[in-house]
């Protein structure tokens, strides 16, 4: 690609403007995942390797880990969880998997770039187009290890498809968020599956988004009755798997704590070659509620202040990092002033926005209900205070993430203001402009819920949090509880000074231990280009106990609990 001069930004403008070639991409990847393409061969690992399965420390605690992800062609998660099916066998444990084999009607696989045609999705869901990549080539490493696999499908009877079935069709649309099945919260996983599939934000109404919320409902319903099925016959101490969210990963979690089973949940962290992993719940939960305890009290030493330091800086181009948004982005202030027509004796407030259908849960925290209810109350609040500039950066994720947004947040504002403020600019999420390097030009930032928020703090750029950012609550942002104290917080600006030296101190201690202490760095699994982004090393000697030290700390938290915490 890059021989083509194609970077990653200009491959998904043409990819959006050429559904046809994505769509041919996809099923040529389709074809290599069903031949194993991108799969750890754990066969030709046991073989080369001097150490064996069958070489283990033991466990004599008789614990039993269930690696619940479900989704065989999700090749990030097969490589890590096929890699901790091999760490913790060799200690002794008995480790078992769960994987969708074709049963349910939809899934986090499930995304936009797969189904160009909506009406192909719903008339037979991916069945035809994704499954048959899915669960035999998931299946083979975990059988290659000699882990066993229990798949959906021996989970479920007749009865409960049908009542899956039955549920999904017959629920009013106005219902289908707050459905319960047997105290399962079904609803919300499913709405959060299918904001993601159209990524969107919100629903639109039309006959065809009610049709995939419904499948979504559906998948949601079968993942209950069958993981409550399986955890109902089987013993097991510890349920792992990705993410935590969508469907089926949500659904898993909220069924196993129910049943009293301990939950982790991981996820890829922003620094290349790590990993975060949390007890009982989703990141997007746990890093809200982490306690200052865990942190407030690190002694901040110069080499901590150094490392983090060059870190966030590394952070405006994304060198260190598995995932970054902009291409090439341009830093110069004065190219940023002009671009804009700012004006640097006058207050400038940024506002940094999320992608619309990301994480879609629900956080009590949250002063609006949603991010554009947010967005539309702080456009008015500042349309009255024609002093304040606003400068609004939509996340260029809108347009180079993953999935990319279907629902563009500009066009929502633009049709909510038919008449523009002229203190308030926007910055389109393709346009170049580095987010770090405009926030320094500003003397507050407003965000809902990016992580961004993080690196501002101790950058010493005051924040006002309206959303679930992992900065709330942790003494550095100014937090909105409602949109009376948002409004309070607004009527503060200008603030007329950075953050004090003590808080920023304080906000620096925090961002050490977010970026280098809760992600957790696995030298067993190797990073690099393309994708998957990381794979097994090859080599089993590398997840004996003490050949990795980031490993051994995810190990002992999945056995015994210990906090997910990594000192180097």
């Amino acid at each position: 690609m890059a021989r083509l001069g194609l970077t990653p930004g200009r491959l998904g403008a043409l990819l959006r403007h050429a559904p046809w070639l994505d769509s041919y991409l996809q099923r040529q990847r389709r074809r290599r995942l069903a031949r194993g393409a991108g799969y750890p061969d754990w066969t030709e690992a046991a073989r080369s390797a001097p150490l064996t399965l069958r070489q283990s420390t033991g466990d004599t605690r008789g614990t039993r880990i269930l690696l619940a992800t479900s989704l065989g062609g999700h090749l990030p998660a097969m490589q890590m969880e096929t890699t901790l099916a091999a760490a913790l066998a060799l200690r002794g444990v008995t480790v078992e998997a769960l994987l969708c084999d074709g049963a349910l009607p939809a899934c986090q696989l499930c995304e936009p770039r797969e189904f160009p045609s909506p009406a192909r999705f719903i008339k037979q869901g991916p069945t035809r187009d994704l499954c048959v990549s899915c669960h035999a080539p998931g299946q083979r490493p975990y059988l290659a290890l000699g882990i066993p696999v229990h798949t959906y499908s021996s989970c479920l009877s007749n009865a409960d498809r049908a009542r899956s079935a039955a549920l999904a069709a017959t629920t009013p649309e106005a219902d289908l968020d707050s459905v319960e099945l047997e105290g399962i919260h079904i609803g919300q996983h499913a709405r959060a599956g299918a904001l993601r599939f159209l990524a969107r934000g919100t629903f639109d109404g039309h006959s065809t988004t009610t049709a995939i919320r419904r499948r979504y409902l559906e998948a949601a319903a079968l993942t209950a009755l069958a993981t409550q099925r399986l955890l109902g016959r089987q013993t097991f101490d510890v349920a792992v798997f990705h993410h935590g969210i969508y469907v089926p990963q949500g659904v898993i979690g909220d069924v196993a704590r129910r049943m009293g089973i301990r939950v982790v949940n991981w996820n890829p962290a922003y620094r290349r070659g790590c990993f975060i992993f949390s007890h009982g719940d989703s990141y997007h939960h746990t890093m809200l509620a982490e306690p200052a305890s865990s942190w407030e009290d690190l002694p901040w030493t110069h080499d901590r202040e150094a490392q983090l330091m060059a870190y966030l800086r590394s952070r405006w181009h994304g060198t260190d990092d598995w995932i970054s948004f902009q291409d090439r982005p341009y830093t110069d202030s004065t190219a940023i002033r002009r671009h804009l027509g700012i004006d640097l004796a006058r207050p400038i407030i940024g506002c940094l926005t999320n992608v619309m259908w990301d994480a879609q849960l629900h956080y009590p925290a949250n002063a609006f209900p949603d991010m554009r209810s947010w967005l539309i109350a702080t456009i008015s609040y500042f349309r009255e205070r024609p002093a304040l500039q606003l400068v609004i950066r939509v996340h260029p994720a809108e347009v180079h993430g993953s999935v990319p947004s279907r629902q563009p947040i500009i066009n929502e504002l633009r049709a909510e203001f038919p008449e523009w403020p002229a203190n308030v600019y926007l910055v389109p999420p393709d346009d170049r402009m580095s987010t770090y390097a405009l926030c320094e030009l500003c003397d507050a930032v407003l965000i809902y819920g990016t992580k961004t928020g993080i690196e501002l703090a101790a950058m010493g750029v005051p924040v006002v949090v309206a959303g679930e950012g992992w900065v709330r609550n942790k003494g550095i942002s100014l937090d909105a509880e409602s949109p009376d104290s948002y409004r309070d917080l607004l009527d503060r600006l200008p603030l007329g000074h950075r953050m004090d030296p003590a808080t920023v101190v304080r906000a620096r201690r925090y961002a050490h231990h977010f970026f280098f202490r809760r992600m957790i760095p696995v030298t067993s699994l190797v990073s690099h280009d393309g994708w998957p982004p990381y794979t097994f090393s090859g080599r089993l000697a590398d997840l004996a106990p003490g050949a990795d030290p980031g490993l051994d700390v995810i190990l002992r938290g999945i056995l015994d609990g210990t906090p997910f915490v990594h000192d180097a």
